[in-house]
C-alpha cells in the first residue's frame, strides 16, 4: 500500500495476526526514517529499513493495543530509535499480559516510552513533519498523525495531505470502543472535530485495511453520516 508523498518513500504492510498496518516513511536524501505501529514481524521491518538504506529516527505508536505496539521495544533494541506514545495509554501498556491473553499469544516485552505524543506536537522527519492529533475514543491515548500537503518544486498541483489514523477511523467504519479505555461518544467527537475538518482530499491510512480519504468518510461512512 502506498500514498502519494513526493520525494518521500512511504510504504505500508500488514503485520501480525490482526494485520495491523505498519508504515515506514523515509527520506532517500537524508536516509532518515520513522516507523509507525510496529506491532509484529520486526525482523521484516528491520530488513526493509536496511534494504532502503534508512536509519530509524523515531518509533511512533498510535495507541497501546498489542497489535500496534507489540514489537516496538524489539525494534528499539535493534535500531536505538526512541519510542513515542501518548501518556494517556500507559495503563494499557501495563495490561500487555491481559491483552496477549485476549488473543492467545505470547506476551511481548514492553517498556515505558521515551516520550509522550502530546496533542499539537511535531514529529517525523525534517522534510516530512507530522502534527500529533489527540483523538481519544478507541483508547484514551489514541492519536493520529497529520502530514500536511506538500508544495511541489515546479508548478503543478500540490500533493494531498496524509493522515495516519491508527484505529480511530477506517474505510467505512470507526474504531471499536468496547475494550478498556474505549468511549463511543469520545471517538465520534474526536473524528468530527479533529479529522473531518481536514481537507477532503486528505488521504487516510487506517490502522487496518485499505487507504481512504477524509471526503469519502465524511459523506459515505455510515457511522458518521447518521450523526
Amino acid at each position: 500500500m502506498a500514498a502519494e508523498t513526493p520525494s518521500i518513500h512511504i510504504e505500508t504492510f500488514p503485520v501480525g495476526p490482526l494485520q495491523c498496518n505498519c508504515t515506514i516513511l523515509g527520506d532517500p536524501a537524508t536516509h532518515q526514517a520513522i516507523v509507525i505501529d510496529p506491532g509484529d514481524e520486526i525482523s521484516r521491518i528491520h530488513r526493509r529499513l536496511t534494504e532502503l538504506g534508512l536509519t530509524l529516527k523515531q518509533i511512533l505508536i498510535t495507541h497501546a493495543h498489542i497489535d500496534h505496539i507489540g514489537g516496538a521495544l524489539k525494534l528499539k533494541r535493534l535500531t536505538g530509535a526512541p519510542i513515542l506514545l501518548n501518556e494517556a495509554d500507559l495503563p494499557l501498556l501495563k495490561m500487555m499480559e491481559a491483552q496477549a491473553g485476549w488473543l492467545g499469544i505470547e506476551t511481548p516485552e514492553t517498556a515505558t516510552p521515551d516520550a509522550s505524543l502530546a496533542d499539537g506536537m511535531q514529529v517525523g522527519l525534517d522534510t516530512a513533519p507530522a502534527q500529533v492529533l489527540h483523538t481519544p475514543g478507541h483508547t484514551q491515548g489514541s492519536i493520529c498523525l497529520y502530514f500536511t500537503p506538500t508544495k511541489p518544486a515546479v508548478a503543478s498541483s500540490p500533493s494531498p495531505g496524509l493522515l495516519i489514523a491508527g484505529d480511530t477511523l477506517f474505510a467505512g467504519s470507526i474504531g471499536r470502543t468496547d475494550l478498556p479505555g474505549g468511549n463511543s461518544r469520545q471517538i465520534l467527537d474526536s473524528i468530527h472535530t479533529r479529522l473531518l475538518v481536514l481537507p477532503e482530499d486528505t488521504q487516510v491510512l487506517p490502522g487496518h485495511g485499505p487507504l481512504t480519504t477524509i471526503g469519502e468518510e465524511k459523506y459515505r461512512n455510515p457511522f458518521l453520516t447518521l450523526r
